[in-house]
């Protein structure tokens, strides 16, 4: 009887699978056999099978996909913060107000780097930043005059059922 092929245990169910299907087969499992007893095809065993022979039971692991690299360096990263703390007027714009599509213009400003904005927000949310929704209230509002308009002319001008027995939905 054939050891286990690690102690290490797997990462997710697909790498078990993986390491289940070497371990089988170097218990002299056919490859239809294991396909089946596993739930996946001959193609996906031989693969495996082939990955096992040529890299032993780390070709099986889970490895995690490199993607594209970084176009910011670290140390540019972590300057970020510091350039949104001077404020969205400092850099030239009206009100200081930061939007991602703001910090992508700063950020390829300084740094000759453009990112899409919804790519920003990932950005400052990995630097600590979150969103923050500004007031939207006009700074000429009367709060005692909109009561007053509330409570006086709304009553009035609102639609009231032409018939007493009529149904409505106000």
């Amino acid at each position: 009887m054939v050891a286990m092929t690690t102690t290490i245990p797997p990462k997710d169910w697909r790498e078990g699978r993986r390491l289940r299907a070497w371990e089988l087969h170097q218990r002299g499992w056919k490859q239809q056999a294991i396909a089946e007893a596993l739930g996946v095809s001959q193609g996906a065993v031989s693969q495996w099978i082939a990955r096992g022979r040529s890299g032993g039971v780390a070709a099986l692991r889970s490895r995690t996909s490199p993607g594209a690299p970084p176009r910011l360096t670290a140390q540019q990263r972590a300057q970020i913060p510091a350039l949104l703390a001077r404020g969205a007027e400092t850099f030239g714009f009206l009100g200081d107000v930061w939007t991602r599509a703001r910090v992508a213009s700063v950020i390829k400003r300084e740094f000759g780097v453009t990112y899409h904005p919804d790519h920003v927000g990932r950005l400052l949310q990995d630097v600590g930043w979150s969103v923050q929704k500004p007031l939207t209230r006009a700074l000429e509002r009367n709060d005692a005059v909109i009561a007053a308009w509330r409570e006086q002319k709304w009553p009035a001008i609102k639609k009231k059922p032409k018939r007493k027995d009529a149904p409505w939905s106000g």
